[in-house]
């Protein structure tokens, strides 16, 4: 091996296991497009057609949400912030809040009304009060897909209805879907709101058309969306407690499907619900480390330090076909000679997870768990020389 990359070995005590790392057999899926995606090790467990291109129909209103979150966070709105209801919100067609022009509603009941009721007319509201316009919040929304990776996303408006040249995958709703949760967690709760209207507005208009959040006590989230061109569209997720995690919210795994061209509501909800359950038992989690603690401390030259600490700040979560977490090895993967400085969050090696046959099961990206500053001058000449003794 080349002096340009170095491989450590690192054995984990885990006994013998099996040989192959093969995948389980999905349960057939009555939809168009779906995926089942471990949020807990980030790893995808199964697909059909993952990046086949579709309409999200009302799953658009996870980008509305993230920006409008993002908003929140940054200051730029506040929950109990009134927005006013603009013509252009009021007329929206589909789903709605049955909000009334010029009314004055706080940002937190238009959250509720675009995710429990699906309101297109909250959301446009919510739209304007974030972007000024809904062309310029448009703009910003596949400004955010960008950043976000979803390569294959283009957004016409914010609430989800057909338009020419909307569409996704379901590889990008769920990616979407987990970066929701993981950079705005204390908001998720209001995707498990199962009823809810303003004051004033029908009363039957108050049920979430998520119907898992009715039947399985632990699903929490996410989003339903329909026209006649996108069929039936679920995005769910669950938490579930799993032996040997961890404690609290270290041990719960989740789990996200995503359902898409399903052919009813309750097609959309038996198919999710069917996915997940066959992703909780036909594979397991693994805990490789905890959050913060290094998989590997490798030496570092003309450093302050003489090791750099590399891991996850979550820790690292694999998963497995059920049976096979005995017997995993893994690879450190990463750059040789390192060099400071090295900075807090940089992206800096992989973590390989092997079968005890030594088929591939996960690859993790490590990152520098804490910074190593540059040494002062004399540092870095004693470092220089040790490296060309080396």
């Amino acid at each position: 091996m080349g002096r340009g990359a170095l491989v450590a070995l690192c054995a984990w005590a885990l006994g013998v296991g099996l040989a192959h790392a093969q995948a389980p057999q999905p349960p057939e899926v009555a939809a168009r497009a779906w995926l089942l995606l471990d949020a807990t090790s980030g790893q995808v467990l199964a697909a059909k057609d993952p990046d086949e291109a579709v309409e999200p129909a009302s799953l658009t209103k996870l980008m509305t949400a993230y920006l409008v979150f993002d908003a929140i966070k940054s200051r730029k709105l506040a929950l109990d912030q009134k927005l006013v209801v603009s013509e252009r919100a009021w007329r929206m067609p589909g789903s709605r809040m049955f909000i009334t022009p010029n009314a004055q509603i706080p940002v937190e009941d238009l959250l509720k009304g675009m995710i429990v009721q699906s309101g297109n007319d909250a959301t446009v509201v919510l739209a304007e009060g974030v972007g000024g316009t809904v062309e310029h919040f448009v703009e910003l929304m596949n400004r955010q897909a960008k950043a976000l990776g979803l390569t294959r996303t283009q957004f016409q408006n914010p609430e989800g209805l057909t338009a020419p040249g909307h569409t996704t995958t379901a590889r990008d709703l769920a990616t979407l879907a987990m970066r929701l949760m993981r950079d705005f967690p204390e908001y998720v709760g209001y995707y498990a709101i199962q009823r809810y209207r303003y004051p004033g507005t029908p009363a039957a208009n108050d049920t979430n058309r998520n119907l898992l959040l009715f039947r399985d006590p632990t699903v929490d989230g996410l989003k339903t969306g329909h026209t006649a061109a996108a069929g039936y569209c679920l995005v769910a997720t669950a938490r579930r407690p799993v032996p040997g995690l961890g404690e609290g919210a270290a041990g719960q795994r989740r789990l996200i499907s995503v359902v898409l061209g399903a052919a009813s509501e309750n097609a959309r909800a038996a198919e999710s619900q069917k996915l997940l359950n066959w992703g909780y038992t036909a594979f397991d989690a693994v805990r490789l480390s905890a959050p913060g603690q290094p998989v590997a401390t490798p030496t570092v030259w003309k450093g302050r330090a003489s090791e750099v600490k590399l891991g996850r700040p979550e820790g690292v979560v694999v998963t497995v076909p059920a049976g096979m977490a005995k017997g995993l090895r893994t690879e450190v993967v990463r750059p040789d000679p390192l060099v400071a400085p090295l900075q807090k969050g940089q992206p800096l090696g992989t973590l390989r997870v092997l079968s005890a046959g030594g088929e591939p099961v996960a690859e993790v990206p490590l990152v520098v768990l804490e910074a190593v500053e540059e040494a002062g001058l004399l540092g870095r000449l004693w470092g220089a020389l040790r490296l060309w003794i080396r």
